[in-house]
């Protein structure tokens, strides 16, 4: 592999579909430090989430379109060294710049997301138990993983718990359509998904009645103002979705790459914006 191949599977772009946890964590915590927020972005988004990105294409060796890649560059073992590596100069730098309980815990994320693929334990296999993890570790585990970094307090988190379970609804709603134009590539490697659990229309449906039940969290945790602003800046997604199950119900190779990206970057576009409403509003 070169450079170039190596910059690619770490699919920076792709961090932007992660990025409403951390916007929605900044928007809420009562003691914003604004330079640590800065480190914490960059830990989170050029350093731990491109190395899980890495990882995964490592084990994985996918040889069609995934999460931010269309046609991804064969892959071999300096792939697997540079996510290690960008790992441990992630823990290096909370270390220094923030605290030993940062560090921590996006060591613990690390792992867990290289437990995700790794050929030994391949939580990817396990389409319940991988759909829990996922969203837990990469929702509310790392929502209260931000909110710790500025609050310092195991305490700080009782005040967060309704937020932090919201970030991981959503992520329990986004992780099947993720997958859902895959299943031909997963099923080759004998990874049965969510997604090919649930099948293509239990897919959306699914993600419709998950993403409901956030809705409903949102609606209880923020005013009324706040939760109106929330639809307003979210219905081209809503729209989006519903115009693209309908297609796909008539055409199944609707469920495409191309389809699911559209998704991806229309939910995170609108709900970074509106996290980030929050924070300078």
């Amino acid at each position: 592999m070169n450079a170039k191949d190596i910059l690619l599977h770490l699919r920076l772009p792709f961090s932007l579909f992660l990025m409403p946890v951390y916007w929605f964590a900044i928007s809420q915590t009562p003691n914003l430090d604004k330079p640590q927020a800065v480190w914490i972005f960059v830990i989170l988004h050029l350093l731990i989430y491109p190395a899980s990105n890495a990882y995964n294409s490592y084990f994985d060796k996918d040889e069609g379109s995934i999460g931010g890649l269309e046609k991804p560059p064969a892959v071999d073992k300096k792939l697997f060294w540079v996510s290690w590596a960008m790992d441990i100069v992630a823990v290096i730098i909370s270390l220094v710049v923030l605290d030993w309980i940062f560090a921590l815990m996006i060591f613990v994320y690390g792992l867990v997301s290289k437990a995700y693929s790794n050929d030994t334990i391949r939580l990817k296999k396990y389409p319940i138990l991988s759909w829990l993890v996922v969203g837990f570790f990469q929702g509310a585990f790392t929502y209260c993983t931000i909110i710790m970094a500025f609050e310092k307090s195991f305490e700080s988190i009782k005040p967060q718990i309704l937020p932090a379970l919201i970030s991981t609804l959503m992520l329990w709603a986004v992780y099947p359509m993720s997958q859902i134009y895959q299943h031909e590539e997963d099923a080759k490697r004998g990874d049965t998904t969510m997604s090919i659990l649930l099948g293509t229309t239990g897919t959306f449906i699914f993600t419709a009645i998950v993403f409901s039940f956030a809705f409903a969290g949102f609606f209880y945790y923020f005013n009324q103002t706040d939760f109106i602003t929330l639809l307003i800046f979210n219905f081209p997604t809503l729209v989006f979705f519903g115009w693209w199950f309908l297609k796909t119900i008539n055409d199944k190779k609707q469920a495409n790459f191309k389809n699911t990206m559209w998704l991806n970057l229309l939910a995170s576009v609108c709900l970074n914006s509106f996290y980030i409403w929050l924070c300078v509003k």
